[in-house]
């Protein structure tokens, strides 16, 4: 099981600390919170956070302050900048101090839910895994080789670079138009047709494929094991 990422709240209302907490921790993450900067300092110390959420608004430091510290120290923690001032001058005060996103007070909690998320997808980028099983059958995309045992299965170019686009993105819907960009000489119409050609290869039933998935309006998903 995936461990939830760690967030850091850092705001001077009880209300505020509490709301995000329980909103956040409802969406699957482990939240920590701190009311001022000297306690999320202490914090940093002890917890490495995925994503720092700051209010800009507080006695003493300000979450720019902070902000701006931690970008001094070298911390390249990702931070959500939170304030009651909707002004455009705050807004690029906090960008220049290296925010990577804010949002004003009042805020709707799915939008903040959607903007961290977007955050966390830029800044955490998993790399793909070297080999991927399938029905037996293992892929390794750094040597570009389908093995099946001690024996090497023959892939076309084209079949090669297909399976190599949607192991890197494993899980994860890829569109034909996507697809077809990234191979040279290739269409959508012959995205499809090497599809057929990898089934055929990969798939134990390739009339009911559980590993190269289509995905319906959109192109195909690879299902590893």
């Amino acid at each position: 099981m995936t461990e939830a990422q760690h967030i850091l709240v850092v705001d001077d209302d009880d209300r505020i600390r509490t709301l995000l907490k329980k909103y956040l921790t409802r969406s699957g993450y482990r939240v920590t919170a701190a009311s001022d900067a000297a306690s999320a300092r202490k914090l940093m110390t002890t917890f490495d956070f995925d994503l720092g959420i700051l209010d800009i608004m507080m006695p003493g430091e300000s979450g720019i302050d902070l902000l701006s510290d931690l970008r001094r120290t070298g911390k390249d923690t990702p931070v959500l900048l939170l304030t009651a001032r909707g002004e455009t001058s705050d807004r690029i005060e906090g960008l220049k101090a290296g925010a990577d996103d804010y949002l004003a007070k009042p805020f709707e909690p799915e939008e903040l839910l959607l903007r961290l998320g977007a955050i966390l997808r830029r800044t955490h980028v998993e790399p793909p895994p070297e080999e991927i099983e399938m029905s037996g059958l293992v892929f390794n995309a750094k040597r570009g080789e389908l093995t099946s045992g001690d024996q090497r299965v023959r892939l076309t170019e084209a079949e090669l670079q297909l399976l190599s686009m949607l192991a890197s993105r494993a899980g994860e819907p890829v569109s034909r138009e996507e697809l077809a960009s990234r191979s040279p000489n290739s269409t959508e119409r012959s995205i499809d047709v090497q599809v057929t050609r990898l089934r055929r290869k990969i798939e134990p039933d390739p009339k009911q494929p559980v590993h190269i998935q289509t995905v319906r309006g959109v192109g195909y998903r690879l299902m590893p094991d």
